[in-house]
């Protein structure tokens, strides 16, 4: 039986250190700086192919391994099919219970629950905003960059390659040339 942590947090300026402090039990801990929103995140991967039967997976907080029930849920099955458990640390949930199943189920669905409700304020708050005319929404920086997209696409750079100099994704380039 392995003892395997899993840390998480959004963005590059964020650390790790207080997770893998909690984690410091673990004989194997993955690691990585990803959006939750992602349900891709390769640490993630290599972590439930890595884990065998009687392992425990172990995380700090839930919001740290899914950002929505659905997601989850999926996690939560496939370890069960692998015969591997799930501890949430700060909410001292176990699945290896039948309480802790339940548990992360009826949290999982209520973190949702709270997500969907803030991004509903969230909504309301800018459609007040924009009837007032403070909100005008973000700045189009893509095709601000119009110009120098068509000038390197000139001189025969492809499409990828316009994209990194130019700083914004290969679908707004295509985009910006497709509205020509």
């Amino acid at each position: 039986m392995a003892l395997v942590g899993y840390a998480r947090v959004s963005t590059v300026g964020q650390s790790l250190d207080t997770q893998l402090h909690a984690l410091a039990e673990c004989s194997k801990i993955y690691q990585e700086k990803i959006s939750g929103a992602k349900d891709d995140r390769p640490q993630l991967a290599l972590l439930l192919d890595f884990v065998r039967e009687g392992d425990v997976v172990m995380v700090t907080k839930l919001d740290r391994l899914a950002r929505n029930t659905r997601h989850l849920l999926e996690i939560s099955e496939y370890l069960q099919h692998k015969q591997v458990a799930l501890k949430i640390v700060n909410l001292g949930i176990d699945t290896q219970t039948p309480t802790g199943k339940l548990m992360l189920t009826m949290i999982g669905a209520i973190a949702t629950f709270e997500r969907e409700l803030m991004l509903e304020r969230q909504a309301e708050g800018i459609e007040l905003a924009k009837q007032r005319g403070v909100y005008k929404g973000r700045k189009p920086t893509a095709m601000a960059k119009r110009d120098d997209v068509f000038i390197l696409l000139d001189k025969g750079l492809a499409k990828a390659e316009i994209a990194r100099q130019t700083g914004i994704s290969l679908s707004s380039v295509q985009r910006i040339i497709r509205a020509t």
